[in-house]
């Protein structure tokens, strides 16, 4: 019993670890192959090192493991070893993969800025969202916040935007350009338009309600096939006046589908009501915070 839990175990991280690194692997390629070969800056650390890589010719990928490792060092002498195996692993191979793409990528892929920008910030915001999902983390700005967050009551958030705004305006120095900053805030806009989509569209959480008279066979499938609790509820039709047993289900939306085929293999003539709700907490989802 113990192998197989501890199998289950490492499938799992491998399962994890190689879903951050695809999604390290995106965003080294919205940055290689549209951002920064459109003279674009980002926020974040790779934007400083966009800004150093248009002044001083110095690869992105080595800025970021550079003052990413000074910032881990501080970072464990004012808070500790919070940061995790996960965000050390992204530092390294999201600094690989931009070297490496760097040098192979020199045009970029789209001539229009506009769209590079567009496209760039769409890839760079899902990425990141990929790898925030598993757990993963890109270090940067994230640690410099939680630094700064404990020495002064400000948010995380706050903290981020206000380091991107900074670092994009700073392309002015460079470029003299405030059309370059205008694509920069581009970027940046639909970039965390993305993450916030991406983290969305994977928390979100449906509640489902189920009429069916095989509702023990259903109720059996779910609980064992999909993991996911089911509440018996006792209902009363109002036009037949005959007792009916009522299933609730509270899933997460991609889990629907796999839950729509269990209720049609066994009962396709049950009754399905599905609502979206605001936010689910406690154990197999968020957490009451």
């Amino acid at each position: 019993m113990k192998k197989a839990t501890r199998k289950e175990q490492v499938l799992n991280s491998l399962k994890t670890y190689s879903i951050i690194t695809v999604g390290l692997f995106v965003n080294a390629l919205a940055w290689t192959a549209f951002i920064l070969p459109s003279n674009i800056v980002g926020g974040g650390i790779v934007g400083v090192g966009a800004l150093l890589f248009y002044s001083t010719g110095i690869p992105v990928g080595a800025t970021l493991l550079v003052i990413n490792a000074l910032l881990l060092i501080f970072g464990i002498k004012s808070i500790g070893f919070g940061f995790g195996i996960r965000t050390i692993y992204g530092i390294i191979v999201l600094s690989f993969f931009l070297g490496l793409l760097q040098y192979h990528i020199t045009e970029p892929i789209v001539d229009d800025r506009f769209m590079s920008a567009i496209i760039g910030g769409i890839l760079a915001g899902a990425s990141i969202g990929l790898v925030f999902t598993r757990g993963g983390s890109t270090g940067g700005t994230e640690i410099l916040a939680v630094i700064i967050n404990k020495y002064r009551n400000i948010s995380h958030g706050k903290i981020i935007l206000l380091f991107d705004v900074i670092i994009i305006a700073s392309s002015y120095l460079i470029f003299r350009s405030i059309e370059t900053i205008v694509y920069g805030y581009v970027m940046l806009g639909v970039a965390s338009y993305s993450i916030d989509m991406f983290l969305m569209g994977h928390r979100q959480s449906v509640q489902l309600f189920i009429f069916s008279k095989k509702h023990d066979e259903i109720a059996e499938h779910i609980a064992n096939n999909i993991g996911r609790g089911i509440t018996l509820l006792n209902g009363k039709g109002w036009y037949t006046k005959k007792d009916v047993a009522v299933l609730m289900v509270v899933a997460k939306r991609y889990e629907t589908a796999k839950v729509f085929q269990t209720i049609k293999e066994i009962d396709p003539d049950a009754f399905i009501s599905v609502a979206k709700v605001m936010g689910v907490y406690g154990e197999g989802f968020d957490k009451i915070r």
